[in-house]
């Protein structure tokens, strides 16, 4: 299955911050990681509570720029990342990997890589 025009609309969504378009595509028991805390989070409810309350403290927006599908079936997306604070101040602005395990065609897991 070609999951790149999926990725790109979830990723214009979660920058769009329209969660549950977003969750609709992850499956219910999830694994997301914490970027800037450590751990994960799993379960939609989950995800929605920390996604929601990281909005209040920072703005990340993610484009991605590479797709990859590995032998394993894992898909690798390589994305520009720039997370300001809520008052617009630059706090990163690099590149990273999203790393997606994928079951029943959903998202069930996602890691993240530093390039």
């Amino acid at each position: 299955m070609d999951y790149q025009p999926i990725l790109r609309q979830l990723y214009q969504d979660f920058n769009a911050r329209h969660v549950d378009a977003v969750l609709a595509h992850m499956h219910t028991d999830v694994q997301w990681p914490k970027a800037f805390e450590g751990g994960y989070v799993s379960g939609h409810d989950e995800i929605r509570k920390y996604w929601t309350r990281q909005w209040t403290e920072i703005n990340p927006i993610v484009e991605p720029t590479g797709f990859n599908q590995r032998q394993d079936g894992i898909l690798e997306v390589t994305v520009h990342q720039i997370v300001k604070d809520l008052q617009g101040k630059l706090m990163f602005d690099g590149t990273v990997k999203h790393i997606y395990t994928v079951q029943d065609d959903l998202l069930r897991k996602m890691d993240i890589e530093l390039v």
